[in-house]
């Protein structure tokens, strides 16, 4: 199984959403990449029991005011930053009891 295919297969990601990403424009198969990311991060928060940050809400409705360059950075530092909250967490104790 290719890597790619293995990696949809494992994080249940569907075939579809990266065949549909290859009729955008450039700009347009980032945005989707970026928030197909946050999607499975959001995915991941949830099958964890976990609570995302309180920030996440918010910064997403300030993202979405923003045009699409600006909005494809500013979700790759939301995506980083979750991470790096899902890291900190990892080493303490879950967040939702």
């Amino acid at each position: 199984m290719a890597d790619d295919e293995e990696q949809n297969v494992r994080y249940g990601r569907p075939l579809q959403r990266q065949n549909r990403a290859t009729s955008l424009s450039a700009v347009q198969q980032e945005l989707a990449e970026v928030c197909a990311q946050f999607a499975d991060i959001c995915d991941y928060f949830s099958r964890q029991n976990m609570d995302p940050p309180p920030n996440v809400l918010e910064d997403i409705r300030r993202v979405s005011k923003l045009s699409v360059p600006e909005r494809i950075a500013e979700m790759k530092r939301l995506n980083q930053g979750l991470m790096e909250y899902i890291n900190d967490v990892g080493q303490g104790s879950r967040i939702r009891q």
